[in-house]
This record gives structure tokens, sequence and C-alpha cells, in this order.
């Protein structure tokens, strides 16, 4: 496969969209890295990246990014739709807070791993990507990522459109790199006045062989064209202030592995320098450093006894290893711009029962002081 610059700027006119919703609330797994230099937090729920917040512990970017896999002729799945799931800390020896997912379709025909970690010298979060065959060989499939971002804490679309983000796409690197953004900092939360503007910016390690940008549910929607052409029939460079969705295709032409970055920033070459400097490393020496920051953590904290009188010694191992994974789900949750603003939860209250786009309910979660672990 070869990637191509996009073509002259063509902009989806079919927003804004369907509402949008925040994420659900109940999550498989959390991440951040252990330091106050990356401030990007990520959450996995129904299998599929869920809330990623950044610059603040408050702000959530993202309702769901997850995959469509075609073959371009008779089947199109969606991830939460048409595959069941695994998901289990990345690391046998630890408890830092990076995970792999382990994706299989409905039909059995393919199965996608997936590990997530965050950079912990820029502002990205790193996905390691395998997908694998199980029926067929590689070239009978395509696949796609689809990014449903709700940048700097809403989505927009339905009637109010409130909050609604745009999508463009870069070239600066001599690539298609899809830009998402919002810079309202405006809010109803009195207190709130620490937002600023937000970018992402998606790229992969082997560049997108196709990207577009569009509108949830409408015509522009790549999963709308995948679903009833299983093909991206029109692309788009552009679409302006509504329920933004970007779609990407993969190219899986190298063994099917490849790694994908969200880079974040407060501007558009920000972004996407924070993704670049980000697949500019290796995957293995991303999770070592993200890895030693979580262990040396738990090295500092008050360790247990080594055993405990009744209770088995595999059952209380297993109680140790709960101890320092909760005890980093605690530490994660702090705030890494203002120390000792800890948020309950890192998820949307609810979840998508609550709309992301209806203008009188633009507010964020605040960011309050608690008493947080050392």
């Amino acid at each position: 496969m070869q990637c191509h610059l996009q073509a002259p700027a063509s902009a989806a006119t079919d927003g804004p969209g369907a509402l949008s919703h925040f994420d659900l609330s109940r999550k498989d797994c959390l991440g951040t890295a252990r330091n106050t230099t990356s401030k990007v937090w990520f959450t996995i729920a129904n299998g599929v990246l869920s809330d990623v917040y950044y610059p603040t512990a408050d702000n959530t970017n993202v309702e769901t990014m997850q995959y469509i896999v075609t073959d371009g002729s008779t089947f199109t799945d969606l991830q939460t739709r048409d595959t069941t799931y695994t998901v289990k800390l990345l690391s046998n020896n630890s408890q830092a807070l990076d995970c792999e997912v382990t994706t299989t379709a409905k039909s059995g025909k393919y199965s996608i791993i997936t590990d997530y970690l965050t950079d912990t010298n820029q502002n990205t979060l790193v996905m390691k990507v395998q997908f694998i065959p199980l029926i067929g060989n590689l070239s009978n499939y395509k696949l796609y990522v689809r990014y449903d971002p709700s940048i700097n804490g809403n989505g927009g679309g339905g009637s109010g459109n409130g909050g609604g983000d745009t999508g463009t796409i870069d070239t600066s690197t001599g690539h298609n790199v899809p830009i998402a953004f919002d810079t309202n900092t405006k809010s109803q939360a009195v207190n709130r006045t620490y937002a600023v503007p937000v970018y992402s910016a998606l790229d992969a390690s082997t560049p997108f062989t196709q990207v577009s940008n569009g509108f949830v549910g409408q015509p522009s929607d790549g999963l709308v064209q995948l679903d009833s052409s299983h093909a991206l029939t029109a692309t788009y460079t552009d679409a302006n202030d509504g329920n933004l969705v970007q779609t990407a295709q993969a190219n899986i032409s190298k063994g099917g592995m490849f790694t994908l970055a969200l880079g974040f920033g407060a501007s558009q070459a920000a972004s996407v320098s924070a993704s670049e400097g980000s697949l500019a490393t290796l995957f293995s020496q991303l999770q070592k450093s993200y890895e030693a920051g979580w262990n040396a953590y738990d090295a500092g904290l008050t360790a247990p006894p080594t055993n405990f009188k009744g209770v088995p010694g595999n059952k209380w191992l297993q109680l140790v290893a709960e101890y320092y994974l909760s005890a980093n789900v605690v530490k994660a949750s702090e705030d890494k711009s203002f120390p000792g603003a800890i948020v309950a939860s890192l998820s949307s209250p609810w979840g998508q029962a609550v709309s992301a786009g209806d203008p009188n309910n633009l507010s964020h979660p605040i960011l309050s002081i608690r008493n947080s672990t050392k």
C-alpha cells in the first residue's frame, strides 16, 4: 500500500451530526505516566479507547476510538458491535497502569491485540497494534481506525450543537495526519478558569492510506459508508463545528503490526510534534520508561508483609498485587498541574446517558482538593 497526500480541500457539509454523549463510566483499565511531564490520562471501556484527559484530569477529549474491519465486499465489523474482548495488565511483573486488550471477531475471522500506555516525555497516548487473521490471509482484510473525539470536554452535534469540534488534515510531516480541535475555553463552571485550546493529532508508524473527516451518523461518517459499501466512498479534508468523527485506514501490510499515536497540544503544531516524537521512539523503550516510573512509586509505598496468617500464599500474593494496583489508581487520579487536586474518578458521571453537545450542559467536572496517597 502507498500513502498519498490528501486531494484538494473538500469539506463535509452534512453537519453537525448526531448528538454526542460522554462515554461509559465503567472502565476496564486506565493509565497515565507517573510524572508531571506527560499530562495525558487514558481509559478503556467496553474494550475500546474511552475518555482521554488532557491537559488536566478533568478535561476529556475522546468519546471513543475503535476499529472497523472489512474485507471490502461482504462484511463490515465495528469493534463494539461485532467483537468480544479481554483485558489484562501489560506487564506480568508490575502493577504499572499499562494494559493490553485482545479483541476477537464474533465471526472468528480475526483478532486484534492493542497495548496502551502514555509516553513519559510527550503528551501522547501510544498504542501498539497487531492485527491477526484467523481465517484467510492478511491481504483479505482492511483495518480502519474510527476516532470520535469530544475535544475540550464537549462533542457537539444535535439541534443545539454545543461545543462542536472541527477536523482537518495536517500534511507538514509529508503524510496525512488527522487533526481535531476545539479552541473554546469558556465553561459554565465559574471556578474553571484554567482551560486552554486543545488539538489532537492521530498518526501511525506506517502512514495511513486513507483519512477522512465527517459528522457522526451522516453520509460523511466513514462508518456509514463502510457499513453500506464496505469501502470509504467519499473522503473529506475538513469538517467544521459539529460532532466530528475521523476515519483512517491503517496500513497492515507489514505483518499486521503498527503503532498509533494520539498526541495533544495547545496548537496544531504542538499536537503533531507530540505524535511524531512518540513514534520516533521504540514502543519497547516507551514501555520500559513507563513501567519504571510506576515501579519506583510502588517501591516507596509501605510494603505489606510477605505473608498473613490464615491466608494461603497465592491468595495473599493476589491481595498484595491488588493493594499496589489500587494505590496506583488513586495516585493516577491526581492532577499534574495542580498538585493535591484529585478527581473522584477518571470518568464522566452517568457516562453515555449525559449529552456532550447540549449548550445548556457545557460545564466540565472540576478538580477538587482531596486527601490523596503519597
